[in-house]
């Protein structure tokens, strides 16, 4: 085995990129991060990418102490080592990043996959899924992000796509979405999803709400949370909508391959038991009988801070035992 003690985890975002150095207990020892965007092309991205994590590496004494790379970033691909359809970062639309990364650090393995499937080998390797073979993670942000781990492996598919849950269809004639059809999980189960919930139910409902004193197009799931924390009625009949959206998705989801946990992470687990609860009773409600009791649903052990550049981390020490 391995005896280097490091590995460096990268999370490319759309606006920034954090990188950082974590030992085998999970322990980020340091990070920084540069901007993703405004480079004429990814060459001059990666030259200042690589300056920066170089004086990482020697800041903390870590020239020679490192396994390999992970990359999590939007659209990358765990089979091919690309990531597909980066137009929008100007990086053409399949870009060998793992190979162009790899080449740049002198030899470094590099993985990459998308940055929910990072996120679930974070939790897997550090968090609430530490030894668990079968489970799935939500992460609930702007977007709802999902991994799925089947006896111990995440589920790649064919063509290194799979897991996108936030696109599973729970009402056919309900939202759109940016994927280009309607009724997404993702269009209510995210923060974007519930804002929208929030003016559907102002404009329908005569509810008195502190909302109402918000600009409509101004309105931020922060505000709802403020709002329902205060007692306010259509702040929590949101959570409580959300809740069940969600609830009866992870149900229906139980039964593709009755997952021992449900784990959730992202910025809307910060409102706790206000989405939890219902999200909770919903589950139960909606489960197969031969299901009850069984899949726990948790909220992820991943410091939120660190948690995209640990998951990226945990593919480096995943590489090294294949």
């Amino acid at each position: 085995m391995n005896s280097k003690p490091y590995s460096i985890g990268i999370d490319i975002g759309g606006t920034n990129t954090v990188f950082g150095i974590v030992d085998r207990n999970g322990k980020v020892i340091a990070k920084n991060s540069i901007k993703t965007k405004g480079y004429p092309d990814f060459k001059s991205y990666l030259d200042v990418l690589h300056e920066a994590l170089t004086k990482l590496i020697k800041e903390h004494d870590a020239e020679g102490k490192i396994v390999g790379i992970g990359i999590g970033a939007p659209g990358a691909n765990y089979h091919t080592g690309e990531i597909v359809n980066a137009a929008n970062l100007n990086w053409g639309e399949n870009l060998p990043i793992a190979w162009l990364v790899s080449e740049k650090f002198g030899g470094l393995p590099v993985t990459v996959t998308n940055d929910a499937n990072a996120a679930t080998m974070g939790e897997m390797v550090y968090g609430a899924a530490k030894g668990m073979k079968d489970f799935m993670m939500i992460t609930l942000g702007t977007g709802l992000g999902s991994g799925v781990v089947s006896n111990g492996k995440l589920v790649y598919g064919h063509d290194g796509l799979a897991g996108e849950l936030g696109h599973v269809v729970v009402d056919k004639k309900g939202r759109s979405c940016g994927c280009g059809r309607k009724g997404c999980l993702e269009t209510y189960c995210s923060s974007t999803g519930m804002v929208r919930t929030a003016k559907e139910l102002l404009e329908s409902s005569n509810e008195p709400s502190v909302l109402r004193n918000i600009d409509p197009e101004k309105i931020t799931s922060k505000d709802v949370y403020d709002a329902a924390v205060k007692g306010d009625k259509l702040a929590n009949e949101i959570f409580e909508f959300t809740g069940k959206m969600l609830g009866e998705a992870l149900a229906d989801f139980t039964a593709f391959s009755s997952p021992e946990a449900f784990i959730l992470f992202g910025g809307l687990m910060k409102s706790g038991d206000l989405l939890l609860n219902p999200t909770k009773k919903a589950f139960e409600n909606h489960l197969l009988f031969i299901y009850h009791d069984k899949p726990k649903i948790l909220v992820s052990q991943l410091n939120e801070d660190d948690g995209a550049v640990l998951g990226a981390s945990a593919l480096a020490w995943e590489s090294e035992n294949n």
